[in-house]
């Protein structure tokens, strides 16, 4: 039952990175632990990133590893926050308080791109 479940995911996962790779979007998702100050902080911080950056060019799933401990343990998610950036590839995993935003400007490469202005 279990890998019915994971090879369907997959699929959907596999699915939504082929739909989403024509239009250049990007996928991101931020693993937090409860409702803390530490998650609030790091949901704030990664909303106003992509509303400054991305503009509507993005996708973002917040999951807390509490109440979804599969996808934590799926994603090798091993503290939080962690953000993960599924498409564009690479993907890309910044993990720690996410205060650093010129260093989430770099690892989601909208410095490289032109895309913002620092």
């Amino acid at each position: 039952m279990k890998t019915k479940q994971k090879n369907r995911r997959a699929t959907q996962s596999l699915e939504k990175s082929l739909t989403t790779r024509d239009t250049g979007k990007y996928i991101l998702r931020l693993f937090v632990a409860g409702a803390t100050t530490r998650s609030r902080q790091a949901i704030q911080r990664v909303r106003q990133l992509c509303i400054a950056g991305l503009k509507d060019n993005y996708e973002l799933e917040v999951i807390d590893i509490y109440q979804q401990p599969g996808l934590a343990r799926d994603n090798q998610i091993v503290a939080t926050p962690t953000l993960i950036k599924e498409i564009p590839r690479p993907v890309c995993r910044f993990i720690g308080n996410l205060a650093n935003t010129i260093g989430l400007f770099a690892e989601l490469d909208l410095i490289t791109k032109g895309k913002i202005a620092l």
